[in-house]
């Protein structure tokens, strides 16, 4: 009797056992599961929320003129294989890792025999319209754009796309680049461009990603594919004309989903109603608490003329509210006493090892520029908003950083301005920039000129988030409406770019880029006093950083009595000087 109890306990605990093991291995399976769930599509830290999650309206609402571009196209049947081909090989990185079932989207191969591939991968040729030939770059970076929508609102040109809805998921995208290098304008070959973006749209929308949300991309090119879509950073290997590619998709995606040129806003203008009627401030206040790996940088070299502008520029930045960190790169030619009024201000120093712009005169006010390029070593960090050192920030600037590199505003022709731009860190974009800085030409001889031909597929922001003080028109209607603008309170404009003879070298009383004859298309009393009204502001340990040199007073007194003696209409040669500062000089 005993015993067949004792069996029958035996029995229920094996019973109850076998119960918790399979009830664990549930529990296992699910926690399994929902570790790949989180895995498949990590949301990263940098980008955690898009730009267009700020805007309540979509980017067809806000320019309800916009062509179709990102949307998708008329189906189109695949290209057929012309004759007279060459075959194409396969790289060994495929062939060794790819196997009969793996899928492949094959874009611009039309006059090549992949019947190799076609043996060895399950292939997808990818179908599309070539683009005009009579389609130029300048069309999708036009020097100026319809931002306030004062006629139209700006649109950008139609580029063809793939009907991607009709293909399947691909396990790669394959693509052939044109190059035509080195002919002059190669890089801004629209063609080149359509490939780029096709190839993009098809990992975004059709490539398979594995647990780290990456996608395989690979290119056939002799020159290098276009660091602005996809990174060096992401560059996992090369195999002579063949580069492999795995993209971090947030990232890609969010290129994609932009306009395809300057030709529209990356960042639509606000509603004429005012700034709150298209961005949600709340949102953008509450993501600017969020300490993040970003930061707002600028660089001063060579000389201490430019410290004082440093110190107004960090100050107008923490009048904002940004939380962001704010870093400033300087060589050993600064002083102590101007560091510690530096540190002072609000910035974080950062000693650099100056860079030599090679076809720069020696001695020349260009020599040691390309020190700028320092600012992508500054790999602690996701994104840097570099602002030049004659710049004030009057509106929070925060919002850009949920933006990608290159984002910057229009300049001439088909260029962005670098005073202002939004860029990402990487160590082997700054080797690219060291590699080729003795080949790349740069049309004014400094940064800006050399940025551009590498970045030639950029992102417009609207001229408001660097508004340059200049009136190249130099008409009355032109004055007006900017003098308006740089006096605007409150603010209208996100900061004013100071061109010509900065403020600090003024004195205060009057903008003395009227009395120099080629200055004066920069002069405007307006944007001086509010540079002053930001100066009286500081602390007057740091104002006095803002003196005048006995040299720079007998050059302001000469300059105002070669004016008189021309005789400018304006008459501010005239103007009695009541600056203090013109007494009490630096090197008294």
């Amino acid at each position: 009797m005993v015993e067949g109890l004792f069996s029958g306990l035996q029995r229920m605990l094996k019973a109850k056992a076998l119960i918790i093991r399979i009830n664990l291995l549930f529990i296992a399976f699910f926690l399994l599961v929902y570790a790949a769930l989180l895995l498949r599509r990590p949301s990263s830290a940098a980008y955690p929320l898009n730009a267009a999650s700020f805007v309540s309206c979509s980017l067809r609402e806000c320019h309800p003129k916009m062509k179709a571009v990102l949307e998708e196209t008329e189906p189109r049947l695949p290209l057929k294989v012309k004759g007279n081909v060459s075959q194409l090989e396969i790289p060994m990185k495929l062939l060794k890792k790819m196997g009969k079932l793996t899928k492949i989207g094959m874009v611009n191969f039309d006059e090549e025999d992949v019947s190799e591939w076609e043996s060895s991968f399950d292939i997808i040729r990818i179908g599309f319209e070539k683009v005009s030939e009579y389609f130029e770059w300048k069309d999708l970076f036009p020097e100026w754009v319809d931002e306030e929508e004062d006629i139209d609102g700006a649109s950008c040109p139609e580029i063809p796309m793939p009907d991607y809805r009709s293909y399947p998921n691909v396990d790669v995208v394959v693509a052939k680049l044109p190059c035509r290098f080195p002919e002059e304008g190669w890089g801004r070959e629209v063609f080149r461009l359509q490939v780029h973006l096709i190839a993009a749209n098809m990992a975004a929308r059709r490539g398979k990603r594995d647990w780290f949300s990456r996608t395989k991309v690979v290119f056939l090119s002799k020159c290098r594919p276009m660091i602005e879509l996809f990174r060096c950073d992401d560059l996992v290997s090369r195999e002579g004309d063949w580069w492999f590619y795995e993209p971090e998709m947030s990232r890609l995606e969010q290129k994609v989903s932009l306009p395809i040129g300057s030709c529209q806003l990356a960042m639509p203008i606000w509603d004429r109603a005012g700034v709150n009627k298209v961005y949600d401030l709340s949102k953008i206040k509450k993501s600017t608490k969020i300490i993040k790996r970003e930061a707002y940088a600028t660089v001063i070299h060579s000389s201490e003329a430019y410290v004082c502008g440093a110190i107004t520029l960090a100050q107008s930045l923490l009048q904002t509210g940004t939380k962001r960190d704010l870093v400033l790169l300087m060589d050993e030619s600064i002083s102590m006493s101007k560091r510690t009024a530096l540190v002072a201000a609000g910035w974080t120093i950062r000693i650099i090892t100056r860079i030599r712009n090679p076809r720069a005169e020696k001695d020349s006010y260009n020599e040691y520029n390309y020190s700028k390029f320092r600012l992508w070593q500054l790999t602690d960090y996701d994104k840097i908003i570099f602002i030049d050192s004659d710049i004030i920030v009057l509106r929070n600037l925060d919002l850009l950083f949920h933006f990608p590199q290159m984002s910057a505003t229009g300049n001439d022709n088909s260029i962005f301005n670098s005073g202002i731009m939004l860029i990402e860190p990487s160590n082997c974009t700054f080797q690219i920039f060291m590699d080729h800085r003795n080949e790349i030409v740069s049309y004014n001889g400094g940064d800006q000129g050399f940025l551009n031909e590498v970045f030639v597929w950029w992102h417009r922001l609207p001229r408001r988030a660097n508004f340059l003080k200049n009136f190249w028109s130099n008409t009355t209607v032109e004055r007006s409406v900017k003098n308006e603008m740089f006096g605007a309170e409150p603010a209208k404009v996100y900061a004013i770019h100071y061109l010509g003879l900065k403020p600090w070298l003024c004195y205060r009383d009057y903008d003395c880029n009227w009395n120099i004859d080629d200055q004066r298309v920069y002069a405007s009393d307006v944007a001086h006093r509010r540079w002053w009204k930001l100066h009286d502001a500081m602390d007057q340990s740091l104002q006095r950083l803002c003196g005048l040199t006995k040299r720079r007073r007998i050059e302001l007194d000469w300059d105002a009595k070669i004016a008189a003696k021309i005789g400018f209409q304006d008459r501010h040669w005239n103007i009695t000087i009541t600056d203090p500062r013109r007494i009490n000089l630096l090197d008294r």
